[in-house]
């Protein structure tokens, strides 16, 4: 995995090979990122990523200047390699060990929330619900879902649009459904 852009363009992250990870591919991470640039100014965004496994996005959006990073897993290890590689790097990420469903009913709003769960969690179709049920997403911003393609989202009210890169799709939520 890679830094894309910012202050650490093209630095090459190696995880430890015993995480229970699926990193986000780098051609599906600069597609996003390069959307996403076109619609934000991500130094301003106030960013949570959960199952956040290696912090493949973390990572990127610190090293893009955003100041407030939250990294959510329950692995410890992924835990540790977050800490460890945020420490290393000096980007400004802090990093909470919790169930993700738990974390949600007494997390903070953010502008831009990433969730890159494992494919075959049992509750993913119940993630953008409980986001949006908590007001988890500030007014203009978004939260990106990275699923299979198995699993669809056209019916959910605050679905904006669906990518797809190889075998990964990202859905797109906002809370008004209109962008910046």
């Amino acid at each position: 995995m890679r830094i894309i852009s910012g202050v650490h363009k093209g630095r090459q992250l190696t995880a430890p090979k015993n995480l229970p990870v699926r990193p986000t591919t780098d051609r599906a991470k600069e597609a996003l990122f390069n959307w996403l640039a076109h619609r934000y100014h991500l130094p301003d965004l106030g960013f949570l990523e959960l199952f956040a496994g290696t912090g493949n996005i973390s990572y990127e959006m610190a090293s893009r200047g955003c100041q407030q990073v939250l990294a959510v897993d329950q692995h410890p290890g992924c835990c540790r390699f977050i800490r460890q590689t945020a420490a290393a790097l000096d980007l400004p990420i802090e990093v909470q060990q919790a169930d993700v469903f738990r974390f949600l009913a007494h997390a903070e709003p953010a502008d831009f929330i990433f969730a890159d769960p494992p494919y075959d969690l049992p509750r993913l179709k119940d993630l953008p619900d409980l986001v949006f049920a908590r007001q988890l997403v500030a007014a203009e911003g978004i939260l990106v879902l990275e699923h299979d393609q198995r699993v669809r989202f056209e019916a959910h009210p605050h679905l904006l649009e669906v990518r797809v890169y190889g075998q990964s799709q990202f859905s797109i939520f906002t809370p008004t459904q209109q962008l910046p």
